[in-house]
Order: structure tokens, then C-alpha cells, then sequence
């Protein structure tokens, strides 16, 4: 009878252990799944000047000026925080209504939209801050 007690006991621990594992597997999973952005290493630029981030968060929006019109697109998201307008077209507006128009160069544009995966447009995900110039994807990618 002791014998018995003590394999059912390390079978228990071993089951415990793997059920640990597989938590802790899951949840570094779902946490890389979210992708980090550092605009220091990367530069885009507004209508005049190197876009700085200064919010500590924002909605990204990704788009083609030649397929969509930003506003109407705008109108879909909700306004807790202000719109990164990306289009795929580099055509860069002035900032109205809180959507902030940016652009960068073509190999930044595609290190961008390969980092964050993304495969149709126009599609808005949410980033927040996490240091400095660093953030973190905080929502899935939306296809709008």
C-alpha cells in the first residue's frame, strides 16, 4: 500500500509540473504574439517635420489613399486615442481631427507591415507605450 501511494504521488507531481509547463508555454505564446515597435530605430515624418511620438497611445491605421478615404475610414474607429494614418501610398494631409498622417521610405514601410504582420488593408490595430519611443501592439489587427 505504500508502494502504491508513492507512485500515485509522482504521477500527480509529474501531471502538476506539465500542467505548470503548459500554462506558462501558453501565456509567453500569447504574450509574443504582440509585436513591439520603436519609432527611435525607425523614422516616419508628418507633412513637416520627424514624427515624434507623444501620446502614450495610439490607433494605427493602415490604408491606400487610392482605395479609401481616410475620414471615412476614420469615422469606423473608436476616438479614445488618436489615428497613425499609414497609407500605402505615401501622400501625406495635414493633421485634422486628431489622425496624424505619416509617412517613411519604402523599406521602413515594409519592416512595418512584415513586423506587425499585416496582409490586407485597410486594417487599425492600438499601440501603447511601453518606454520612451517603445510600444507594444495592445489590440489585434482589425480588417476594416
Amino acid at each position: 500500500m505504500n508502494k502504491a501511494f508513492s507512485v500515485n504521488y509522482l504521477f500527480s507531481s509529474f501531471f502538476g509540473a506539465v500542467m505548470i509547463a503548459g500554462a506558462f508555454a501558453y501565456y509567453n505564446y500569447k504574450f509574443s504574439e504582440y509585436k513591439f515597435f520603436d519609432f527611435k530605430q525607425h523614422t516616419f515624418y508628418t507633412t513637416k517635420d520627424i514624427f515624434i511620438p507623444s501620446h502614450k497611445a495610439y490607433t494605427v491605421l493602415v490604408y491606400s489613399s487610392n482605395m479609401q478615404d481616410v475620414k471615412k475610414l476614420s469615422s469606423k474607429l473608436a476616438k479614445d486615442n488618436p489615428i497613425l494614418a499609414i497609407d500605402l501610398y505615401q501622400k501625406r494631409f495635414k493633421e485634422e481631427d486628431s489622425i496624424i498622417s505619416i509617412s517613411t521610405g519604402m523599406n521602413t514601410l515594409l519592416k512595418f507591415i512584415q513586423r506587425f504582420n499585416i496582409y490586407d488593408v485597410p486594417c487599425a490595430f492600438e499601440i501603447k507605450q511601453i518606454k520612451n519611443e517603445l510600444y507594444k501592439q495592445d489590440t489585434m489587427i482589425e480588417k476594416l
